[in-house]
């Protein structure tokens, strides 16, 4: 399709102008319009008419003043002095030189007469503006007249309202002129100082090698165009799109172009942003996103995490083989509840443990059930609770046996609070901390199910997704775990202080394993859960996350703790038989002598204490299992 190009002054068109369509071989690919600079004149055109043809020029409608011509060609060098460019004129005119001295020996130029006739013998056009500076004059006259009638009237001359003119006021009174023109035309001007626009319209047309300027139209007052005298450029020769710019696309602003309201720039509506109207884009709201051709919003598709995603799945299948584990040791234990196994791991403890171990795994399937006051309720309840049942009972065992090992190196008298009773009292206590925790939370900041817009809220709004999850935030999850964790560490700190303890106390040092594992699981649990908080996958990785470190944690104290004693009930019940019984006061003096008997020997030179502590090795492994037994009798 042609392009239009647009000539204001002739210069313009001029010299490099026309080689630019020749260089890129564009030679009828533009239609030129040409000002009143251009009009009908053949300099702008010369050998460029190939380049040139088709252009569209205007002309000021105009008539010949005869009394100018008659004028003018009777003007001489003695009748016209007064002009002080005539006499240069001349010389141009007839190609001649007034002065001998001016002339040069083989130039060609005769010396002037005075005797030669513009229009005889030079030729001669009027020149086209001729009338409008004609008539230029009278209006400058008119507005002198007027306003010398209104400043001075029955004056001759200038009076002293006039000297100086005021060229203000004098403008006034030209816009006020109205009179008919030198051609019989009206002259007047309008708001804006304009005269009204009276032009003929041509088109430089090339037929059989032979070229013109031919009158296609006119304007006066509107526009009255001959489309059958046009031709177009071209193979096909059919009329171009007279656009300055092309349509916007849907989703697309017009940006008009300063100064050329009818052109204009397309800018897409991008991001998040939708179509207002033709010239302005706005932001969607929050919850909504453009649609595909940005003329308006939708609403962004809520996601939240499905049971069949894989991120769920693996989670929730570590959880039901968690929870069929649990649930076989109880009924193992309540199956040999009265076996010596059994009473000697401490049934009370063991069954809140379980009960924490059971609430760990149970846990995931809140974690992935679909967010609602309920669900999220109950997630601030137990996410924590199960964590803390497992650690406060594991802490109460811990605890009285280093009370039992520390009370024996000072006295033989029994430490206090190690019946069962006491330590199912120490235990809830250490729970009801946590539940007083989350009732204060619920006080504050009653749950409730949110949709969260700016975790998947990508720069291309097509992957942009609104997540339904609960109002618990990161802060809030540390704070829910943290109790837990400070059961952890006090529990980890506590199975550090037992290491030294017998080998036979089989209680203590699998509770320490437990706790190294599982401080080593969240230690890397927490990189993985923080480090993913700028992830667009955020929900699923933290989700999966937190259920499969809960989730191990269980197991790793249901495995290490509870397993070997189920495998002993079930396989070798020879070895779940019970063993002579003997008073607290003997457990704690069978402790403080196998304390005493490993002290002694680390005091001793090393050949004096190899033999005491060959002997010793002996006596504390007989002292140890009995302590550990009647130990065990006495507390159940």
């Amino acid at each position: 399709m042609p392009g239009l190009s647009f000539c204001l002054p002739m210069r313009m068109i001029l010299g490099d102008s026309w080689k630019q369509p020749k260089k890129a071989n564009q030679t009828g690919h533009f239609l030129w319009v040409g000002s009143d600079s251009w009009g009908s004149k053949i300099s702008p055109v010369l050998h460029q008419e190939v380049v040139a043809d088709g252009a569209v020029t205007i002309l000021p409608k105009r008539m010949s003043v005869r009394g100018f011509d008659r004028y003018f060609v009777s003007r001489t060098l003695d009748n016209n002095r007064r002009n002080i460019w005539f006499a240069e004129f001349w010389e141009d005119n007839f190609h001649c030189k007034l002065s001998r001295h001016a002339l040069r020996k083989g130039s060609g130029i005769k010396k002037c007469t005075n005797h030669e006739r513009i229009g005889k013998d030079s030729s001669y056009e009027q020149e086209g503006k001729v009338q409008f500076v004609i008539d230029a004059v009278y209006s400058m006259a008119h507005a002198l007249h007027n306003m010398h009638k209104q400043l001075c009237p029955g004056k001759v001359g200038l009076c002293s309202k006039m000297d100086p003119i005021n060229g203000t006021m004098l403008l006034k009174f030209i816009r006020n002129v109205n009179f008919t023109g030198i051609a019989g035309n009206p002259v007047l001007f309008n708001e804006n100082g304009d005269a009204p626009g009276r032009y003929d319209i041509y088109q430089y047309q090339m037929k059989n090698n032979t070229t013109e300027y031919k009158v296609i139209g006119q304007w006066t007052d509107q526009l009255h165009l001959n489309m059958q005298a046009m031709q177009w450029p071209g193979v096909s020769g059919q009329v171009p799109a007279s656009i300055c710019s092309q349509p916007c696309r849907p989703g697309e602003r017009k940006k008009i172009v300063k100064g050329i309201p009818c052109c204009w720039h397309c800018e897409r509506c991008d991001g998040y942003q939708y179509q207002a109207d033709r010239f302005t884009c706005k932001m969607c709201p929050f919850n909504l996103r453009p649609n595909e051709n940005h003329t308006g919003c939708r609403p962004i598709p809520i996601v939240k995490l499905e049971w069949s995603s894989p991120w769920a799945v693996i989670p929730v299948f570590i959880a039901i083989l968690g929870i069929l584990a649990t649930l076989f040791v109880v009924v193992t234990f309540i199956r040999y509840n009265d076996t010596p196994i059994v009473k000697a791991s401490g049934r009370e403890l063991s069954y809140v443990l379980l009960t924490g171990i059971f609430l760990c795994y149970a846990t995931t399937f809140l974690m992935i059930s679909t967010p609602d006051v309920g669900i999220c309720s109950l997630r601030r309840i137990f996410l924590g609770l199960g964590m803390s049942i497992s650690y406060a009972a594991l802490l109460t065992k811990t605890n009285r046996i280093y009370r039992i090992f520390e009370q024996g190196k000072k006295s033989v008298s029994a430490p206090r609070f190690i019946s069962p009773a006491s330590q199912l009292v120490i235990t809830f206590s250490l729970i009801s901390v946590q539940l007083i925790g989350v009732c204060i939370w619920f006080g504050v900041d009653p749950s409730q199910a949110i949709i969260d817009y700016e975790d998947q809220r990508t720069a291309n709004p097509e992957f942009s997704r609104g997540v339904l999850k609960c109002d618990i935030s990161d802060l809030s999850l540390i704070c829910l775990l943290g109790y837990s964790m400070l059961l952890m560490v006090t529990c980890t700190v506590y199975a550090i202080k037992t290491r030294g303890v017998p080998e036979t106390f089989n209680e203590a040092k699998p509770i320490g394993f437990t706790m190294y594992t599982t401080c080593i699981v969240w230690l890397a649990f927490i990189p993985i859960f923080f480090g993913t908080s700028q992830s667009t996958e955020k929900m699923y990785i933290q989700t999966t996350t937190l259920t499969i470190s809960v989730s191990l944690s269980a197991s790793v104290s249901l495995g290490m703790l509870y397993m070997p004693k189920v495998y002993i009930v079930l396989f070798h019940p020879e070895q779940n038989v019970p063993k002579r019984k003997r008073s607290l006061k003997a457990v704690v003096t069978a402790a403080t002598m196998s304390n005493k008997f490993t002290q002694k020997g680390s005091f001793r030179p090393n050949g004096e204490a190899k033999s005491e502590l060959c002997e010793s090795l002996e006596t504390q492994s007989l002292a140890s299992k009995q302590t550990y037994i009647s130990y065990s009798n006495h507390a159940i």
